[in-house]
């Protein structure tokens, strides 16, 4: 009887313990998605509204090295230059502080930047503000150092929620993104209920979600061996797409220390490869052409080699936003030129193009699979699956984002624990 009840007390104490749990990461992930949903709503707004802006009044191409001094300006004002994702990840995996000042130096950074017609995405945007935003919540209520990086990670997954209507993809890809091989599933039902709550004020304050109609082939072997070369050149692509932004960045650091005369180098170059382009459809994040390479199978021969270009003399001159979105262009383009010359329909391997480099270049198959089901629905999972897969073992250890952890060999049961662009474990014999 005595150890009938001891048992029981047991279980009663376990029981209040996760309640407890559950409870208090219900209200702090709600407080999170609904503050990371409403300042990712207005960011979304401000972006479409200076994009259409931008369209109705090309002069302002011209106003982009005012806009780059105003992003130096401003970073130097708040005192937090040099600081960006990396610094978040970092946040993640070995805990320290995240200033509240990058919050409004990347809005109004990005903001301008797009205005202008850098070329930059958002989701860079996103997870500073949500991983800054879910830290500084989980510092109010007073969460100890391992908690604080659940939080920030919820954050993180609610601001890129908000922005792209993804919010099991953002949940996955916040927790998987900092270090791969190291999936935390404590932190998943925070990150989750925070996208989702984040996704449902972006739908109230009207933010439709970024959804593309295609049309997939039936599923035959042929199918599955043409979208796996593809993915195989898109795997290659997306370690080019890194490689060319890192070194880029790197080489105008180098040329021009001081970061006034690199924004202003970096935009004036932008003006004249826009002029000699002729078309604005490289300059801001180049969501029409995507959805253009989707829905419709049309896009230049070349835009993704331009668009790679754009995006990384906008970036390493110092503007601000992201590379996830000119991502998803470089694969969506490259996809849709090359995939009828392996007999995919344009449009099919426009989307497969798209998931396959983000795959790639972020090292996060299984966020990839679910981002595909979500923009594509889920018809086609199987391509996508495949080709996500083929992207990531092909890509090596390249990534976006240096501040990201590798644990594992993508080649053998081999653990490394390196960053992403370092050398090649393999490579060097370890």
């Amino acid at each position: 009887m005595e150890e009938t009840r001891k048992q029981i007390r047991l279980w009663c104490r376990a029981t209040a313990l996760y309640c407890r749990a559950f409870v208090r990461w219900l209200v702090l992930a709600t407080l999170i998605g609904v503050l990371c949903g409403l300042l990712g709503a207005v960011f979304h707004i401000a972006l479409e509204h200076v994009t259409e802006l931008r369209g109705e009044r090309p002069w302002l191409l011209y106003a982009l090295p005012l806009a780059g001094l105003a992003i130096v300006a401003l970073y130097r004002l708040l005192r937090v230059e040099g600081q960006g994702t990396n610094d978040v990840f970092i946040q993640v995996y070995q805990g320290g502080d995240i200033s509240i000042r990058l919050v409004p130096a990347i809005f109004i950074g990005t903001v301008l930047t797009h205005l202008c017609g850098g070329s930059a995405g958002r989701e860079g945007a996103a997870l500073q503000m949500g991983g800054t935003l879910g830290y500084h919540l989980g510092r109010l209520c007073r969460l100890d150092e391992k908690e604080l990086r659940i939080a920030t990670t919820a954050g993180m997954a609610a601001f890129f929620s908000a922005l792209f209507g993804t919010p099991l993809a953002a949940a996955v890809f916040a927790i998987a993104v900092v270090s791969v091989d190291a999936f935390y599933h404590a932190a998943l039902f925070p990150a989750l209920t925070a996208a989702l709550e984040a996704y449902g004020i972006s739908l109230l304050m009207g933010i439709a979600p970024a959804q593309f109609q295609i049309a997939v082939p039936v599923l035959t072997l042929e199918v599955l061996l043409r979208a796996a070369v593809l993915a195989m050149l898109c795997a290659l692509l997306s370690a080019v797409f890194c490689e060319t932004i890192h070194m880029t960045g790197s080489l105008m650091a180098r040329a021009l220390p001081n970061p006034w005369l690199r924004i202003l180098a970096g935009a004036c170059l932008v003006i004249v490869m826009t002029l000699l382009c002729g078309v604005g459809d490289y300059n801001g994040a180049g969501m029409n052409v995507i959805a253009a390479a989707v829905e419709e199978g049309t896009v230049r021969p070349w835009a993704f080699v331009l668009k790679l270009v754009f995006t990384a003399v906008t970036l390493g001159a110092g503007f601000k936003g992201g590379e996830v979105v000119p991502s998803f262009f470089v694969g969506a383009a490259f996809g849709c030129w090359v995939g009828p010359l392996l007999g995919l329909p344009a449009g099919f391997a426009a989307a497969l193009g798209m998931v396959s480099v983000f795959c790639g270049a972020v090292n996060c198959p299984l966020a990839s699979i679910f981002l595909s089901v979500e923009l594509f629905g889920s018809d086609g999972i199987l391509c996508f699956a495949l080709a996500c897969c083929i992207s990531y073992m092909l890509s090596g250890y390249n990534g976006l984002y240096s501040g990201q952890k590798i644990l594992h060999s993508k080649l053998k049961a081999l653990y490394i624990n390196v960053n992403a662009n370092q050398e090649t474990p393999e490579a060097g014999g370890k």
